[in-house]
C-alpha cells in the first residue's frame, strides 16, 4: 500500500475514533444557553402575562422584558463532543454540572425548588410595586411549612395564621421562633391561630378573618448544630413566614419559567400597568434582577445569556443589578445599552429618562 494512502487511512481511523470517543464519552459538565425573553406587558400563549382587577389601569406600549437562561437537565450527562462545541460556541456557557446541580440534587428537586423561589419573586413584585405606589398593603405571619414527624405535624398547617405566641402577639416572622425558644425543650407553647382554610376564606370574600383558636404544642429539643455550644433549644417544627393581603387582586400568568430572577421585571410591568403613560416611551427593554419587599434589586445567575437573548430579540437596552454589572460590561453584545439598577426606584427613574430621550443621563455599567 502506498505511503500516502496508509498515511490518509490512519488519519481517517484516527478522526473517525476521535468522533466515537467525543459521542460516547459523558463528562460531569452542563450547558447553560439563552432561553425566551416574554414582554410582561404583553401575553404569553394567549393570556395577559399580567392581570389586574379592581383599579383602573391603563394602556401600555414597548417592552418590558424579562429574561431567562436555558440549562441542560439535571439527569442529562453531556458527551466529551458537546463539551467542547459549547466551549467554542461564544453563545452559551459550559460549567461543572455541580455547579447547576449541587449535592447531586434531582430533576425533580431542581423543579420544585425553582417553582417556589418564582412564586415568592411573584409575591415581592406585587408588593414592591404597590410599595412604591404608596399603595398599602397589609401583611400578616403565617406557617409556611411544617416538619414531617414534628410536634406540629397535625396541629398546624401550612398557611395558619399565627397571631399570637404565648398570648404575645407576633408581627414579623422571626418573633415566632424567638418566643417558642424562651421554653426548654418539652414544655407547652399556645399559638393563637386562624386556620388557613378560614383565612383563606375570608380573603376570597374580601373580609377580615373572624374568630381565632388556640393550639398547644409540646417543644422538642432541636437537632444539635455548629454554633448551639451544647446549649438545648426549644422547637415545635415549623417555620413562619409572612403573607400579604393585597387591596385588589394581581395575577401573574406564566408557565414553564422558574427561579427569582423576574422580579424585577413584574414590578416595573405593574407600575406601568397602573400608571397613566407609557414607562417605557414605546422602547424596547429588556431586564433581570430578584426583588424583595422593599423593592432592593439582587443579582442573578446567567447575565451574559440573558444580555445574548435579549439582544436577539431586539432589546435596546437592558436594565442590571448592580452586583451583575462588572460581568455584562465585560462582554456586552452590540447594540445593547446596559442600564444599572441598585432598586426599583432607580429602574423607574431610568426608564423614565430613556422615555424622555434623556439617556447621556442613564446610570452605567463598567467592567471593573
Amino acid at each position: 500500500m502506498p505511503r500516502r494512502t496508509a498515511t490518509m487511512l490512519a488519519s481517517t481511523l484516527v478522526l473517525i475514533a476521535l468522533l466515537c470517543a467525543g459521542l460516547l464519552i459523558k463528562v460531569p459538565y452542563a450547558e447553560m444557553s439563552p432561553g425566551p425573553t416574554v414582554n410582561t406587558l404583553g401575553e404569553a400563549r394567549g393570556e395577559p402575562v399580567l392581570r389586574i382587577k379592581g383599579p383602573d389601569t391603563y394602556e401600555t406600549t414597548g417592552n418590558l422584558n424579562m429574561t431567562t437562561v436555558r440549562v441542560t437537565g439535571a439527569d442529562y450527562r453531556m458527551n466529551l463532543g458537546e463539551a467542547v462545541w459549547g466551549w467554542l460556541a461564544h453563545d452559551s456557557v459550559v460549567v461543572p454540572h455541580d455547579t447547576l446541580y449541587p449535592d447531586g440534587k434531582t430533576e425533580e428537586q431542581s423543579t420544585q425548588e425553582n417553582a417556589e423561589e418564582f412564586s415568592q419573586s411573584q409575591e415581592s413584585a406585587k408588593v414592591a410595586a404597590l410599595r412604591e405606589l404608596d399603595i398599602p398593603v397589609a401583611t400578616q405571619v403565617v406557617v409556611a411549612s411544617v416538619v414531617k414527624g414534628s410536634p406540629s405535624e397535625g396541629k398546624l398547617h401550612a398557611g395558619d395564621v399565627i397571631k399570637a405566641v404565648d398570648s404575645t402577639e407576633v408581627e414579623e416572622p422571626g418573633d415566632v421562633a424567638e418566643l417558642v425558644t424562651k421554653h426548654k425543650p418539652g414544655e407547652d407553647v399556645t399559638f393563637t391561630i386562624i386556620p388557613a382554610k378560614e383565612a383563606a376564606a375570608a380573603e376570597k370574600a374580601g373580609r377580615t378573618p373572624e374568630g381565632s383558636r388556640k393550639v398547644t404544642i409540646t417543644t422538642e429539643k432541636a437537632p444539635a448544630s455548629e454554633g448551639d455550644g451544647g446549649k438545648e433549644r426549644a422547637v415545635v417544627g415549623i417555620r413562619a413566614g409572612t403573607d400579604h393581603r393585597f387591596p385588589f387582586t394581581i395575577d401573574i400568568k406564566l408557565a414553564d419559567v422558574g427561579g427569582p430572577s423576574a422580579g424585577l421585571m413584574f414590578s416595573l410591568g405593574i407600575i406601568d400597568k397602573l400608571t397613566p403613560g407609557s414607562l417605557t416611551g414605546g422602547k424596547f427593554i429588556a431586564g433581570t434582577g430578584t426583588i424583595d419587599d422593599e423593592g432592593k434589586v439582587g443579582p442573578i445567575g446567567g447575565i451574559t445569556m440573558k444580555l445574548v437573548g435579549a439582544r436577539d430579540e431586539g432589546a435596546r437596552y437592558f436594565l442590571t443589578p448592580d452586583e451583575n454589572c462588572a460581568a455584562a460590561a465585560a462582554d456586552t453584545p452590540d447594540g445593547l445599552t446596559l442600564v444599572r439598577v441598585k432598586t426599583l426606584d432607580d429602574a423607574v427613574k431610568s426608564l423614565e429618562k430613556i422615555s424622555s430621550g434623556k439617556t447621556d443621563a442613564l446610570p452605567s455599567c463598567s467592567a471593573s
